[in-house]
């Protein structure tokens, strides 16, 4: 059946933000900038190190949690924890290189393909609409005002306007009722399964997982999703497939 509302996740949902950019790049780029005396070996053994300390920054959901509202401030302490660790303990360079780094990440962000004319066609069909991100307010805002998304949604919601974000129940609750949907006839997308399937689907909203990969979920999660698409603009097909079981 048709869903009355869609809830959408924007981050490597709508627009790509890690998946699809080399974010390896990114911190080769700005380390280049602000460590220009390091050799090429040091570099990569430097960058290597972030990402170690980054992967383990954020494996912890309340770490996680706090860290996204202010990712400058999170960036800089793995960014430090790093420079300590090769004997080079400056905060003051540990914030310029996060800072940097956030800007040349920013700056790759794109559009997924499709993703605006499947917004468009979801629109058409006359299925309300809400977005739901988590994340610090003036980064958010930014890609929404960058993309000239705003117009496509009834409702927006920012974990750091809300008050609370993904995975917390509140948040798609109350998006769902603002819709005028009940959770059963409502969906939220998106690509992380915690958040856009698990949660959601505890609550009886049905979650369309984005899954670019094609992992197979029946051995990884006990909860399923509703639906699995490569992107969101396989989205225009399972509409019109359902559609057309219904017809």
């Amino acid at each position: 059946m048709q869903p009355k509302a869609i809830l959408l996740d924007l981050d490597d949902t709508i627009i790509a933000y890690e998946q699809g950019i080399d974010l390896d790049a990114c911190w080769m780029k700005v380390c280049h900038t602000h460590l220009a005396e390091t050799d090429a070996n040091r570099m990569s053994e430097i960058v290597g190190l972030i990402k170690k300390h980054a992967k383990e920054y954020w494996s912890d959901a309340d770490r996680h949690r706090i860290g996204r509202l202010d990712l400058p401030k999170a960036r800089t302490e793995i960014v430090h924890s790093v420079l300590k660790q090769i004997s080079f303990d400056d905060s003051e360079l540990a914030g310029r290189i996060a800072v940097d780094y956030g800007l040349v990440r920013d700056e790759l962000a794109f559009l997924h393909p499709g993703a605006l004319e499947a917004i468009a066609y979801i629109k058409s069909m006359g299925i309300k609409l809400a977005l739901i991100t988590n994340g610090a307010s003036s980064a958010q805002r930014g890609k929404i005002n960058r993309f000239e998304l705003a117009d496509y949604f009834d409702h927006i919601y920012i974990e750091e306007e809300f008050g609370v974000g993904k995975p917390d129940p509140s948040i798609y609750l109350h998006a769902a009722n603002q819709l005028g949907a009940a959770p059963e006839e409502t969906w939220m997308v998106g690509d992380n399964y915690q958040w856009e399937v698990i949660a959601p689907q505890q609550i009886g909203i049905k979650g369309v997982w984005i899954n670019p990969k094609g992992m197979d979920t029946l051995s990884t999660y006990e909860v399923q999703p509703y639906r699995s698409i490569h992107s969101l603009s396989d989205i225009v097909q399972l509409l019109q497939e359902l559609n057309g079981a219904n017809g």
